[in-house]
């Protein structure tokens, strides 16, 4: 592929942050820039799709326009969470067309053709005329569902559109170790532990923004009345990751004292320590000592963005009061954020906005996700 022209610019996005500018404004706006920046950054890495919990048994489908593409998450008969194209090998009609529980086989309603839940083609009526349910040149081994590789970190979906991405673990070894303390079971909190936030903003927008901790006193002052600035670290690990740790992390306590079970044998910096991380491209992730939480951001198209937030505990039975207590309060936290996203999309209309600077003090976290958009955009312009 030549190189577009229009990416020279971002030799200064991964400059040092002292002299670095942010991503030019065509990154947020420019429908072909942004559809290269697609395959750079989240066709041919492992995007965040959705979470098991969306497909809590075995039978459950739910179908997911994912970049453009019709997929289809499945959890099979033995428990296995896949990832097909939602697309029949006939005709391309798409399979299941809303959530549900799938008891027998996955049928094509256009011709009836059928599916086994781990995608081999078992049934194909009529194919070789009235009454004849097979014939030669449809051979039903090589016809199953094209799967898309996938992989489950922390309950996330991850999916790899390409086919062609290294092994989650080789690439995210480093996140794996760092929050090894925390490979434990995850239990989702249920229906009234997760939410879904609409934000007129392109989804790079939400990363930058959660990623760092600088904004807390203007955007966020109930939060910042009792974790303020100063108690806040940078994380940062060019190429994969970056975010923010907090030393006041102060658990939630229920109007009678209850509180959530703690995760187990955690070191005593978990005690009053949180961590929220950006694992790039698209999923913002939270710990703590007793829960935890992953935001997986779809990318609608160019300027709209869906939070998919989802709240998980150390324990499978938990105070259904103090989860709606604690899933009310992070959405007001993540409500907050709405108009600073969504004022930095409508500023980059402006054609004399060069991208910006970054705090060489405070924005360790933005420029190291820039830098890795410039980085993976030069990979595929080269």
């Amino acid at each position: 592929m030549p190189k577009d022209s229009r990416l020279a610019d971002l030799t200064a996005v991964r400059a040092p942050i002292e002299h670095a500018h942010g991503l030019p404004n065509a990154h947020y706006t420019d429908p072909d820039i942004i559809a290269t920046e697609t395959r750079a950054a989240l066709e041919t890495t492992w995007a965040a799709l959705a979470v098991g919990a969306d497909v809590p048994a075995p039978g459950d489908a739910k179908p997911i326009t994912f970049l453009g593409q019709p997929l289809l998450l499945l959890r099979d008969d033995q428990n296995t969470v896949r990832v097909f194209y939602n697309v029949c090998r006939h005709r391309g009609m798409i399979l299941v067309d809303t959530p549900r529980r799938i008891e027998g086989a996955i049928r094509c309603p256009y011709h009836s053709w059928c599916y086994a839940k781990d995608g081999r083609l078992v049934a194909t009526p009529h194919v070789g005329g009235p009454g004849q349910n097979a014939c030669d040149g449809i051979d039903r081994a090589s016809l199953g569902l094209v799967e898309v590789a996938s992989h489950i970190w922390r309950d996330v979906i991850f999916v790899n559109l390409s086919g062609d991405a290294p092994p989650f673990e080789d690439i995210h070894g480093d996140l794996l170790h760092r929050w090894a303390a925390f490979d434990q079971p995850l239990y989702h909190g249920g229906s009234d532990s997760t939410f879904t936030l609409d934000v007129a903003t392109n989804w790079k927008l939400a990363v930058e923004n959660y990623c760092e901790s600088y904004h807390l006193p203007w955007v966020h002052p109930g939060l910042n009345s009792y974790s303020r600035l100063e108690d806040h670290y940078h994380i940062e690990e060019p190429g994969h990751f970056s975010g923010q740790g907090s030393y006041v992390y102060r658990q939630l306590s229920g109007v009678d004292g209850a509180r959530f079970p703690d995760f187990k044998d955690l070191d005593a910096h978990w005690e009053t320590g949180a961590e929220y991380i950006a694992l790039y491209p698209n999923v913002l992730l939270g710990v703590h000592r007793d829960h935890a939480f992953a935001i997986v951001l779809e990318p609608v198209d160019t300027t709209r963005t869906r939070e998919h937030v989802h709240l998980y505990y150390a324990a499978p039975d938990t105070d259904p009061a103090l989860r709606a207590q604690n899933a009310a309060q992070w959405k007001e936290v993540f409500e907050e954020d709405i108009f600073v996203v969504e004022g930095m999309q409508k500023g980059r209309a402006a054609t004399g906005f060069d991208g910006g600077r970054f705090s060489p003090a405070m924005d360790g976290p933005t420029h190291c996700f820039h830098a890795w958009i410039a980085a993976r955009m030069e990979m595929i312009g080269d």
